[in-house]
């Protein structure tokens, strides 16, 4: 299973995703779910992806193929006008992949699903994000939607509904997706580190810090533990019922 989230901030986008793969107890990988485009100057694309791996990996393998072609003459993600037309390419890339799995492969096509979230600026457009569905179509955030989920995106949820607000700064939305993510894999094993994030500040079109937090890593461990600590509190602090 997976857990991914990418969120929209007034500073710009923070996107983070785990990176465990699991097919069955005795079978556990660790493969990155998050792939960055960028023309520096002109344009950062990132995408998280959850699902069948042999989907998403196919879909990111045509999507780079495609883009350094210079024969292709259909729109890529390193070519295109705005970041709808990014997620129009991505979201037909991964329709045909399934498709063509379904074609040759087993009946069902659930097995060969996947999701994706899609976030990043192009030079004269703003910074959006979408979420898109192995169907082939997509959504878009806004005000009313500022983050998106895909995986196992329940026990994550929560304090993301709760703590989050589009003021927070990358240092303090980075900490409220650690502790989604550590909510996350302490409910459900086929999620865990180490877990990759990137922050993408607004109007830079350049990549902006981006890094992997290990198991062991201090500050994680920190966050972790104090998180459990700051509940435990509040909970003897509530007035019995």
């Amino acid at each position: 299973m997976t857990y991914c989230v990418g969120m929209m901030l007034d500073q710009g986008l923070v996107f983070m995703s785990d990176t465990r793969t699991n097919a069955g107890l005795d079978n556990i990988s660790t493969f990155r779910k998050m792939h960055i485009w960028e023309d520096s100057g002109e344009r950062v694309i990132t995408l998280l992806s959850a699902g069948n791996l042999a989907t998403t990996q196919s879909v990111i393998s045509l999507l780079d193929e495609r883009s350094k072609a210079p024969e292709c003459r259909s729109p890529t993600v390193l070519a295109a006008e705005s970041m709808f037309q990014v997620a129009q390419i991505i979201a037909g890339t991964l329709q045909e992949v399934i498709q063509q799995r379904t074609e040759v492969g087993q009946s069902s096509e659930k097995s060969f699903d996947a999701t994706m979230i899609l976030g990043g600026q192009i030079r004269g457009g703003t910074t959006r994000l979408f979420l898109i569905y192995p169907e082939g179509n997509f959504i878009e955030a806004g005000a009313d939607t500022p983050f998106f989920q895909i995986g196992e995106i329940k026990y994550g949820r929560p304090i993301l509904v709760r703590a989050y607000h589009p003021t927070l700064d990358f240092s303090a939305a980075l900490k409220l997706m650690l502790v989604s993510f550590d909510s996350t894999l302490r409910a459900n094993l086929t999620v865990g580190p180490p877990f990759d994030y990137h922050c993408y500040e607004a109007d830079t079109f350049t990549r902006g810090p981006c890094g992997r937090v290990e198991s062991d890593d201090p500050r994680f461990l920190t966050i972790s533990e104090g998180w459990s600590d700051a509940l435990k509190r509040a909970l003897e602090e509530l007035p019995s019922f």
